[in-house]
């Protein structure tokens, strides 16, 4: 069973942002089926509670939700708060939540830069920092924050969703150096065109064409093909990684064309 492997979680606990759907919940169960306990949030208290569901089913794991709103700072915190006071502690944080406002430069909105900006960076901070202090009593922790190919490239438009993606590498090489000694690793993995709710709506059927025909191997991926990953950087497996990315893209930035 996978749970007694190199990557077993049990004993460990796991907090997911945006773990209601897509990424966040298809890491989430990767984890519990590898025995972690799962605490998820989203701003969806029917979407938590119904992934939540899922997420356990056939596991022997416990979980809880919390439904929190992560362009609010005073909820970031109220889910770290929340968190602790439900499972006791937590080993692993995937910052997941995320969003994309594509605006060209001259275009730019104050409201959609500071709220791509809080979620999309701010709020990761502030978890990493509430979480980190009982994460180094332990002398055990992963952080993974979810970047994006968009992080290490661009296109048109994406200049909040590139800048913010772009800072969480910077984040993640920074608190590597502080908690390097505690071990707590901190990385990131930079998904490339991976098919969920947020890019199906974002995208036409011609740049998802145009996106597939981009990668090494000529497809969109599927939320499954970045859980793999996802575990590594949370289990005892990834302990000599840390202060780097991932790149889970299909070869997008290796394909020249």
């Amino acid at each position: 069973m996978l749970k007694e492997t190199i990557f077993g979680l049990t004993g460990r606990v796991a907090l997911v942002t945006g773990g209601s759907k897509g990424l966040g919940k298809a890491m989430a169960r990767i984890l519990a089926e590898a025995g972690a306990d799962i605490f998820i949030s989203s701003r969806n208290a029917a979407e938590l509670e119904a992934a939540l569901e899922e997420i356990l089913r056939g596991t022997d794991s416990r979980g809880h939700w919390f439904v929190a709103d992560q362009t609010r700072r005073e909820e970031t915190v109220a889910l770290a708060n929340s968190a602790l006071e439900a499972m006791g502690r937590v080993d692993i944080l995937i910052n997941n939540a995320g969003v994309n406002h594509p605006e060209p430069i001259d275009e730019v909105t104050d409201e959609k830069w500071d709220r791509s900006l809080e979620l999309n960076l701010s709020s990761c901070m502030a978890l990493t920092r509430a979480l980190v202090p009982q994460m180094k009593e332990r002398r055990w922790g992963r952080i993974i924050y979810i970047s994006s190919v968009m992080g290490l490239a661009s296109k048109e438009a994406r200049n909040s969703y590139s800048s913010t993606k772009s800072a969480l590498l910077g984040l993640a090489r920074a608190n590597a150096l502080d908690l390097a000694a505690y071990n707590i690793t901190s990385n990131c993995i930079a998904p490339g065109p991976i098919l969920t709710d947020l890019t199906i709506n974002l995208l036409s059927e011609e740049q998802k064409k145009l996106a597939a025909d981009r990668t090494a191997v000529g497809r969109w991926g599927q939320p499954s093909d970045l859980v793999g990953t996802a575990l590594l950087l949370a289990s005892e497996a990834s302990s000599f990684i840390t202060g780097t990315s991932i790149l889970v893209d299909g070869g997008m930035l290796t394909k020249t064309w």
